[in-house]
């Protein structure tokens, strides 16, 4: 009677001989010889075996042979035979890779992307991987900053597209979240959402800069492009200032986290900039209360808002003159039936 272990461990032998063979195929190169064509090295498995092999290797070569003379279309449809009949095989990924840097030479960048970004989705375990995150950036920024992806074989330019650069920075930000790319990706996004005017998804990636990636070399300068991001959305002194007390916020701590940067005399123009914005409100509220309503108690407590928003400033010593008169008008104050209070004299 067979053992109640041996059909678990047949399965777990047949699993590490799977393991093992996988891990063949992973070590598994394929290499280019002008003269010999494509062969596999470092491993023993190509993915597929017997005439699948020989017609995937033969579309290889025919590919390979017509990109060096030139024949890129004649290439293109033979890397696309292989990428689609041949997903598993260690040819799928050669053939997507070639054709993304056929494409990328005539400037076709959406294609580029979307071949470069097939091997990252089908193969995350590629020895190109850094090689190919880096290819998607230099796309992205090409497109964010202006070049025209070409149609028609790559002979026409198209339109200009940065939501389209925006979508690669994302996708590049979501399969490679730790590398060098992932923070340049994001400050690149808010570039991108800035230059359309969407100012509040340029923060909301400024944000997630400063929260995900605290110790960048580029964090400095996302605390410092938030704090004037929020400094843009502030309309006045008669409007809502939560924009002004966000813009403060972010110069504080910027020049409080990084007081021997390059950028602290623009943060501290900014930051007085916010000041006065803030107390120029107050005053504005309080000249309200005492002018439009002769409520002297909520212009007291406005104007001396003022003072504290930005003591020693030219903003605080009018809003001082304003208390000063504020007190005098509240001495003089009428009484109820509209006559002034007498005073007696006493001898």
């Amino acid at each position: 009677m067979p053992s109640l272990f041996a059909r678990p461990l047949a399965a777990l032998s047949f699993l590490i001989l799977v393991l093992g063979l996988s891990a063949g195929a992973a070590r598994a190169e394929l290499v280019w010889n002008a003269q010999t064509g494509w062969r596999v090295e470092g491993g023993v498995l190509a993915g597929i075996s017997g005439p699948e092999a020989r017609n995937a290797l033969e579309l290889m070569n025919k590919a390979r042979a017509a990109e060096e003379r030139g024949s890129n279309s004649t290439a293109l449809r033979a890397y696309k035979k292989v990428t689609k009949k041949y997903p598993n095989s260690i040819y799928s990924a050669e053939a997507l890779y070639r054709t993304a840097k056929i494409r990328l030479a005539r400037k076709q960048y959406f294609d580029a992307f979307d071949s470069f970004h097939m091997i990252i989705v089908r193969y995350p375990n590629t020895k190109r991987f850094n090689e190919i995150i880096g290819e998607e950036y230099r796309i992205a920024s090409a497109l964010l900053d202006g070049a025209r992806s070409r149609i028609l074989w790559g002979t026409i330019p198209g339109l200009k597209n940065r939501n389209k650069a925006i979508e690669y920075f994302e996708a590049i930000l979501s399969f490679a979240p730790y590398s060098d790319y992932a923070p340049l990706a994001l400050m690149n996004i808010a570039r991108g959402h800035l230059k359309q005017g969407n100012t509040e998804d340029a923060i909301d990636a400024l944000d997630r800069m400063i929260n995900n990636y605290p110790q960048s070399l580029l964090t400095p300068d996302a605390y410092l492009k938030l704090a004037q991001t929020h400094a843009k959305l502030v309309d006045g002194p008669a409007y809502d200032q939560g924009s002004t007390k966000q813009a403060l916020t972010y110069f504080e701590d910027f020049m409080i986290l990084y007081p021997n940067d390059a950028g602290i005399p623009t943060a501290a123009k900014g930051l007085d900039a916010m000041k006065v914005m803030l107390a120029e409100s107050k005053i504005k509220i309080a000249d309200f209360y005492f002018y439009k309503r002769s409520n002297y108690t909520a212009a007291r407590v406005f104007y001396n808002e003022a003072i504290t928003a930005y003591p020693d400033s030219p903003v605080a010593a009018r809003a001082k003159l304003k208390l000063a008169e504020v007190e005098a008008k509240a001495a003089n104050k009428p009484s109820p039936n509209g006559e002034k209070k007498k005073r007696f004299f006493f001898f």
